[in-house]
């Protein structure tokens, strides 16, 4: 016979281990966990040592509200940049907390970020998979021990407002830094890269941004709080124009390789070649086809040919310069287009690439989710050159299309330079 009260443990307990934390890999949740035990400690502990007075009561007050009507303000746009976000996704939170870390004690710092956390929660992430409760409460965790860290050092200042607010600022930066990175490392360890963890520098700009603009409220808030209410529009213009800046990038952007897609690619070809015609000047274009790719999806399913597609993109950028154009055409078709350079050292450079492509050993998963390893990839490379394949962009492509066949008659896994003019081509098939 059971009890009701082990009834309702064994309720409990079965519902604890429904939640969609427990999906997570188990190094994300013990660091998640303990940074969110740390947190409550350290709460409970400042409850128990500072004093707050009714002053530091009001400016919390203000903070929430401001914070309330900001989220209001942009929650449509909060919401599409949260869904359409990849990696760390900045918010503007840091703008509410490092005023409060700086002019209240830590405690009343912890229930601001609680108060932002749930608000948005309800308003702006509801029904998003990034709205999820753990997801909100180790960003919460990640925001507040922030706030400690801004307190902390802007406390260890000990000087003039200036130099407590950049010590706060840099104090909740790296901390903030830290703990985001080393939870999306955490959350896959074997994609994870520096930018994909760390941010890029626009990521990271935009951070600092954020802070400048909460060292200014700190200011704002010792001197006249009632000014403080103008800080609500440029942040509605800062959060909009980092929507429009994500749309663009959506854009232009093969979301697969995060390189150009075909038609920005085609576009930035066109510029290209005005130029060169402008300056006399010259070209390489590389076309690359990996060989035997469906066999990858049959074998072992498009999610890994997805990850195949990622690290071959991977090599051909870091193989080409940043000003060359690296697009990919579609399927496994990659083009390159290399400004300022000859046939000869266009060939130089697509022979590393198909070396690098042939030494890749990509971890990866099949679509029943076991760990396999794939190597021994090869590409066909085909090498044209601008003018001396071709007068515009559609014939010195079809002249580099024409080399990457000879290339798969030959054997494959090879790079071939277009040998004739694109029209001598044609007349001799």
């Amino acid at each position: 016979m059971v009890t009701l009260g082990e009834f309702s443990g064994l309720g409990l307990r079965d519902a604890v281990s429904r939640w969609s934390i427990w999906s997570r890999p188990r190094q994300w949740v013990a660091v998640t966990l303990t940074s969110m035990a740390v947190t409550v400690v350290l709460t409970v502990v400042s409850a128990l040592v500072f004093p707050v007075s009714l002053g530091q009561l009001g400016i919390l007050a203000m903070l929430a509200g401001l914070a309330i009507a900001q989220t209001e303000v942009t929650r449509q746009i909060e919401r599409q940049r949260r869904m359409l976000s990849q990696g760390p996704h900045i918010t503007v939170t840091s703008v509410w907390l490092l005023p409060a870390a700086l002019l209240v004690p830590p405690q009343l710092v912890a229930a601001l970020g609680v108060i932002i956390y749930v608000y948005l929660a309800f308003r702006s992430w509801n029904g998003t998979r990034p709205g999820e409760a753990h997801r909100v409460a180790a960003n919460a965790t990640t925001m507040i021990l922030s706030g400690f860290g801004a307190a902390l050092a802007g406390h260890l200042a000990d000087g003039h407002s200036v130099s407590t607010v950049v010590a706060g600022a840099l104090g909740y930066f790296l901390v903030n830094t830290a703990l985001t990175g080393l939870g999306l490392y955490l959350t896959d360890p074997a994609k994870a890269t520096a930018e994909s963890c760390l941010g890029t520098m626009d990521d990271n700009l935009l951070e600092l941004a954020t802070l400048c603009v909460g060292g200014l409220l700190v200011m704002v808030l010792s001197h006249e709080p009632l000014l403080s209410v103008l800080v609500i529009l440029p942040l509605y213009v800062l959060q909009r124009s980092m929507l429009i800046k994500r749309l663009e990038e959506l854009a232009t952007t093969d979301q697969k390789t995060q390189l150009l897609n075909a038609t920005t690619w085609q576009d930035g070809a066109q510029r290209e070649i005005s130029r060169a015609e402008r300056e006399n000047g010259s070209f390489g274009a590389l076309m690359i086809d990996l060989d035997h790719f469906k066999r990858i999806n049959d074998t072992y399913g498009h999610l890994a040919g997805d990850d195949v597609l990622k690290a071959v993109a991977a090599v051909v950028k870091q193989e080409t310069r940043a000003h060359d154009l690296v697009g990919r055409f579609g399927g496994e078709e990659f083009v390159a287009l290399l400004p300022s350079t000859s046939k000869e050292d266009a060939i130089v450079t697509a022979e590393r690439i198909r070396q690098r492509i042939s030494e890749l050993v990509i971890p990866t998963q099949t679509n029943e989710g076991e760990e396999v390893s794939i190597e021994n990839r090869t590409a066909s490379i085909g090498v044209a050159a601008f003018p001396l394949d071709g007068t515009s962009i559609e014939e010195v492509m079809a002249a580099a299309d024409a080399a990457v066949y000879a290339a798969k008659n030959s054997g494959r896994n090879r790079v071939v330079g277009s040998v004739a003019p694109t029209r001598e081509l044609a007349a001799v098939a």
